[in-house]
């Protein structure tokens, strides 16, 4: 199955219980072999789609959660996030060697290279 719902199966749901209701609406009082068989096609459509429907909706990952232990877990999540944005921030304000600075430590330690021992 795949990870991701069909979202055109969700919205063909209303449309095809639409179409029952217009059949049903339309053709009152008539009864003739044609209607019934249309409205029954109509049905049938629309209660397949609907039991498809259901069977994606509990099988979805993480539906076994309810609907506390799911906001236990988004709770869960954005203090990690803040954590982390907490660090990131700490990280940032710390004193970092520049490329300017590091290259005035590579001439200090050039200069002291070459400079005689004794002198």
């Amino acid at each position: 199955m795949s990870s991701t719902l069909p979202s055109a199966l969700y919205e063909s749901l209303l449309l095809k219980l639409a179409t029952v209701i217009e059949i049903t609406r339309e053709n009152e009082g008539v009864a003739n072999v044609q209607v019934k068989q249309r409205l029954l096609q109509a049905t049938n459509d629309f209660r397949n789609s609907l039991s498809q429907a259901k069977e994606l909706a509990t099988t979805i990952p993480g539906g076994e959660f309810t609907v506390y232990e799911q906001d236990d877990v988004i709770e869960m999540l954005e203090t990690l996030r803040e954590r982390k944005r907490a660090r990131l921030a700490q990280f940032l304000s710390r004193n970092i060697t520049t490329a300017h600075s590091i290259a005035d430590m590579k001439m200090e330690i050039d200069s002291m290279a070459s400079t005689p021992f004794g002198s």
